[in-house]
């Protein structure tokens, strides 16, 4: 059974994301780093990624752009700094129309019997900038993406 989203800061700077899919860990990283099935969940409802580049490699970039309901559009990209398929991702992260400094993700995936357990760490370059993000919604908008991840998830099983 997946499970809710959890959040909670770390230090000054992390905030640590985990949530439990009832999906093997393979088919968990895919969904986090294949175009195709990124397209189907990532953003929240409404929300449509229409740039998907990735290069999963260390040093490989990768590049979104989502557009809003409203018609906005959202730029992010950064590099891979690791890719150990199918156990961990770390990459930066930044915006394309915003620049609060770089973020550092971490991702984690560990699976036992068939649930899959996703730990997701990010360093903001400050607290004010995790602090920020935290308040206009971040953690409301990951649970609604994580919800559609495990939509998906369920329905490829």
């Amino acid at each position: 059974m997946s499970g809710a989203l959890n959040l909670a800061t770390r230090g000054d700077l992390e905030l640590v994301l985990t949530r439990a899919f009832a999906a093997p860990r393979r088919l968990v990283f895919a969904a986090l780093t294949e175009p195709h099935l990124l397209r189907r969940w990532y953003g929240q409802e409404g929300w449509r990624l229409t740039v998907c580049d990735i290069d999963l490699r260390p040093g490989g970039a990768w590049r979104f752009v989502s557009r809003l309901p409203d018609g906005r559009e959202i730029g992010q990209r950064g590099l891979y700094r690791e890719v150990a398929a199918p156990e961990r991702i770390v990459k930066t992260e930044s915006w394309e129309d915003w620049n609060p400094g770089e973020l550092v993700t971490t991702v984690l995936l560990a699976e036992v019997g068939g649930l899959t357990t996703l730990t997701e760490v990010t360093v903001f370059p400050s607290a004010a900038v995790r602090d920020m993000l935290l308040e206009a919604g971040l953690a409301g908008g990951a649970g609604e993406s994580y919800d559609r991840l495990d939509a998906l998830l369920a329905s490829a099983a």
